[in-house]
């Protein structure tokens, strides 16, 4: 017996995005988004780095959807940033440029969006995937999924979200506990440490991220997009600085030899010998 198999589509008002697809159920009013490169466990190119920055806009201005869920196609929520992508930072200025305004765009469009995101983290969620899955306003997460930042390990500073959302989630005192050496996280540990909303069974990450966003969804839309506007101003007031000097820090630091033996360690599966000042 033969079996066949269809390319997942993307609603029609999405189509132009290349690695993420997107649907909206008009009947909840909820949009699932999903990291569309399973093959390379969600990891980001230039173009999704970019997409992901640029979707919530277009959720905001979609009048069928009143809520997103955002989650990871296959094994993974998203490895992070390919190492193509950042091998290309290491070379040339202008790539370095346009990551950086696209990981100022992901962080502060999640954050400015009117509409709320609720995550559906299964699998590991590291780095820019990390950036996306914590950023969310509701974050659920599968008993196994694991959480780094991992930007220390590739040798740049812990850019994009974590010197923003770390600290105000967890304490400044855990947060350099994490972010200087780099150690992944549980899922219980993330939860218990404030960056994970709910930790539920391995499967029922989306599940119960669309049950929350389909009950976002029927509530007072002007109320709940006012609610979250509220909060996240404790975001803006108080991390986005701290955002803009990490990302600065960060591009500075692709120009160094430090990541660039990063890099040639995880490809080569060994230990970095990173620099001794």
């Amino acid at each position: 017996m033969s079996t066949t198999t269809t390319t997942p589509t993307s609603d029609p008002a999405y189509s132009s995005y290349q690695h993420l697809l997107v649907r909206v159920d008009e009947a909840t009013g909820v949009a699932v988004v999903t990291l569309n490169r399973p093959a390379q466990l969600n990891a980001m190119n230039v173009a999704l780095h970019r997409e992901v920055g640029d979707v919530w806009r277009d959720l905001d201005r979609d009048a069928r959807v009143r809520c997103s869920v955002v989650t990871g196609a296959g094994k993974a929520f998203s490895a992070g940033g390919d190492l193509d992508m950042a091998a290309a930072m290491t070379r040339d200025a202008g790539t370095r440029r346009d990551v950086m305004r696209d990981a100022r765009q992901i962080v502060r469009g999640m954050i400015d969006a009117e509409k709320p995101i609720v995550s559906a983290v299964n699998g590991v969620a590291v780095g820019a995937g990390m950036v996306v899955a914590v950023t969310a306003d509701v974050v659920v997460a599968s008993e196994d999924a694991k959480f780094g930042d991992g930007h220390t390990k590739l040798g740049v500073a812990a850019g994009d979200h974590a010197c923003a959302v770390w600290p105000l989630a967890m304490g400044l005192a855990k947060a350099k506990l994490y972010l200087l050496t780099g150690d992944m996280l549980s899922a219980a540990a993330a939860e218990r440490l404030g960056l994970v909303s709910e930790v539920v069974a391995p499967d029922r990450a989306l599940p119960r991220a669309l049950e929350l966003a389909a009950r976002i969804a029927a509530g007072p839309p002007h109320a709940v997009r006012a609610t979250k506007f509220a909060l996240n101003q404790w975001l803006r007031d108080a991390a986005l600085k701290s955002m803009d000097l990490s990302l600065a820090l960060e591009m500075l630091n692709f120009a160094e030899s430090d990541v660039r033996e990063g890099i040639a360690a995880i490809r080569e599966k060994r230990a970095p010998s990173f620099s001794k000042l």
